[in-house]
């Protein structure tokens, strides 16, 4: 029996992307040879919690880091899988020098835009460094790490909840009378630029804009589709992953102008629904292939001009749709829990010989 402790949440109320994949993996691996200890806040996923040989532990108010590095000296696990850069990862990492612990560390580098210049963040460098294994969630990703920082990194994609993200019915875009719906899906972040929707709104006001996401930049799109009278913007706040699908499924455009990503599951979310999808090019995704299943912009002019294409151009962003449905089938969580089985066993192996 192998022992897997990840500093992520059960939650299922949890819709952050790290805790998202992990729930999604822990949820397939073999309990007959994974014992797996996560945190949790509130409810854990169902499918957590009736798994065989899964510990949770939950996460109070106050003293957090603490306790679990207690529990983790305890029971020091086999692997530490998904590292993230705050204090009990750290405490973690200096444990295991000091114990000189026997435990693999397995790190996801998730997003890194700073690789792109060679300059990862300190912690994340450390997590990368330390590691008997380094996978990239994209092949964009993985070879940043390669050839910036001279590691052997894998690549595991995410795959995409089936249960929720599938595509429509056929005949979901009337040949008249049909005004089109874009959506864009996200953290209201500064780097996600969602006051671009608004402003595509502005030049598109037959056009439905739905924003699907909460966060910082909120207030101010709103005051920003005020000021321009947008009617056709509609803010719909934080989306369950059921309540998302089902938006997709209503939609026509997925667009996203986000500058900064690592492999973002929305755009495999929106291909597995259906949708022609205009995003950004700089973080590479693999969930769309150009000109195919979707546009990916050079620059802030393309991204507009892409969008114009797809909203004149019904019949493109319908081939687009079925090609992005296509493409979707590969993103599987069965097959990259299965390739997660062979990496955690890698990694045992390479500790155990170190």
């Amino acid at each position: 029996m192998i022992t897997i402790f990840t500093p992520s949440f059960a939650d299922e109320s949890d819709t952050n992307a790290q805790n998202l994949t992990v729930k999604e993996v822990v949820a397939r691996l073999d309990p007959a040879q994974f014992h797996v200890t996560l945190l949790s806040e509130t409810t854990p996923d169902p499918r957590i919690a009736a798994r065989p040989n899964t510990s949770i532990l939950h996460w109070k108010k106050h003293g957090n880091t603490l306790r679990t590095l207690g529990h983790l000296l305890r029971r020091v696990p086999d692997i530490y899988f998904f590292p993230r850069e705050g204090p009990l990862d750290t405490g973690f990492l200096e444990m295991r020098r000091w114990f000189k612990l026997r435990t693999a560390l397995v790190t996801y580098v998730v997003s890194g835009g700073e690789l792109d210049h060679g300059r990862p963040r300190a912690t994340l460098a450390r997590n990368i460094r330390e590691a008997q294994i380094v996978v990239g969630n994209s092949t964009h990703m993985s070879r940043l790490l390669r050839e910036q920082l001279k590691v052997a990194a894998e690549t595991v994609f995410d795959g995409i909840d089936r249960r929720y993200f599938f595509p429509a019915p056929a005949g979901k875009l009337p040949a008249s009378g049909h005004a089109a719906t874009v959506l864009f899906a996200g953290s209201l972040r500064p780097y996600k630029r969602p006051h671009l929707v608004i402003e595509q709104a502005v030049r598109w006001p037959a056009v439905n804009f739905r924003i699907a996401g909460v966060g910082e930049e909120e207030e101010r799109c709103r005051k920003l589709a005020a000021e321009l009278g947008c009617k056709n913007v509609h803010f719909l706040g934080h989306l369950k992953p059921q309540q998302l699908g089902e938006e997709m499924r209503q939609a026509d455009i997925f667009f996203f102008p986000s500058i900064l990503e690592g492999h973002p599951q929305v755009l495999g979310q929106a291909a597995a629904s259906g949708l022609a999808v205009v995003a950004m090019s700089g973080y590479h995704p693999d969930f769309v292939v150009n000109e195919k299943t979707g546009f990916l912009a050079e620059s802030d002019d393309e991204l507009q001009q892409k969008l114009n294409v797809l909203l004149t151009h019904p019949d493109l962003r319908r081939s687009m749709a079925q090609e992005a449905v296509s493409l979707a089938r590969q993103f599987d969580w069965d097959l990259s829990t299965a390739r997660w089985h062979e990496l955690f066993r890698k990694a045992m192996a390479i500790r155990q010989k170190n």
